[in-house]
């Protein structure tokens, strides 16, 4: 009965927040989140990593090993998502990304924060900041067919991620002011963006339900089999594994939809908007049974 209550308390807060986005969106069809998508870029998301990982006690170590992980794993959810993508005949590049890229950050984190405490947060804030990176380098490549240096070096994020390995490289101790103040941009970053995901629900649309439903598997169901392949590859164990196979069962992230509308043409955006949808409504079902996996064999 225990794991069931913590299972409830680990994933309660994060739906709750979820679902009050989706009631604005329904009584407010033309709510703009534009603001809280800016905040997230430029504050809300750097603060959060570096909070996240300096309040861990993470070592530098063991944030270049799950760095490290986290891509392999990226290598095959590639496979699997470039698998997917041909026998549907669709553009197995463009298209791509919602298979390689989930939602770590905002759902991700709080969730490992909840299951493992600060321990887990880190590990998730480490797999995210491999997330951050790739989004501003290979899903604005994919989605533009080109590679622009100017993405990485104006992402704030960019810059988050290499203050933070500094400091853990040559163990340096933040200051306290810096983390309160990163602590309450991050913090309230999720809470925004958890909304916004909520409101994105009811703006985006699902073109074709069938190839939909079937990227939505890619992501939610390949993805934790390969989370559970590198844990028993590199005999994780405690909060470490736990943390990872969390972060590998995530839909995918709304970041996808975001660049690739910047990017891709249309057709090209509403299959990934479609895939964003599905697979963000199946995890509804899909991420409380790897949590209870996760919490029941890896705590």
């Amino acid at each position: 009965m225990e794991i069931y209550i913590k299972l409830f308390e680990v994933l309660f807060p994060v739906f709750f927040i979820v679902s009050i986005g989706y009631f604005l969106g329904k009584k407010n069809p033309n709510l703009d989140t534009s603001f809280i998508t800016n905040y997230s870029a430029n504050f809300g998301t750097p603060a959060l990593i570096i909070f996240a990982v300096m309040t861990s006690g993470l070592s530098y170590a063991m944030f270049a090993d799950f760095f490290v992980y986290w891509l392999i794993a990226m290598f095959f959810f590639a496979l699997v998502g470039i698998l997917f993508l041909v026998l549907m005949k669709k553009d197995y590049l463009r298209e791509l990304p919602p298979f390689i890229l989930p939602n770590t950050g905002n759902m991700g984190i709080p969730i490992c924060l909840f299951a493992y405490g600060t321990s887990g947060m880190g590990i998730a804030a480490a797999i995210s900041a491999v997330i951050v990176l790739l989004h501003f380098t290979l899903n604005v490549f994919l989605a533009s067919r080109k590679f622009d240096i100017l993405v990485i070096i104006k992402s704030p994020s960019f810059y988050a991620i290499l203050v933070t390995v500094i400091f853990l490289y040559f163990e340096l101790e933040m200051p306290t002011f810096v983390i309160n103040t990163v602590m309450l941009l991050g913090y309230a970053m999720i809470v925004m963006i958890l909304m916004s995901l909520g409101i994105a629900l009811t703006q985006l649309k699902v073109f074709s339900l069938k190839n939909s439903i079937i990227s939505s598997v890619g992501r939610v169901i390949a993805g934790p089999i390969i989370g559970y392949l590198i844990i028993k590859t590199f005999n994780l164990t405690g909060y470490a594994a736990g943390a990872l196979l969390i972060q590998s069962s995530m839909p995918s992230a709304i970041l996808t939809y975001l660049i690739a509308s910047m990017y891709s043409p249309k057709e090209i955006i509403d299959n990934i908007a479609s895939t964003v949808v599905v697979s963000t409504l199946m995890s509804i079902v899909t991420v409380p049974v790897i949590v209870f996996i996760s919490l029941k064999y890896f705590s």
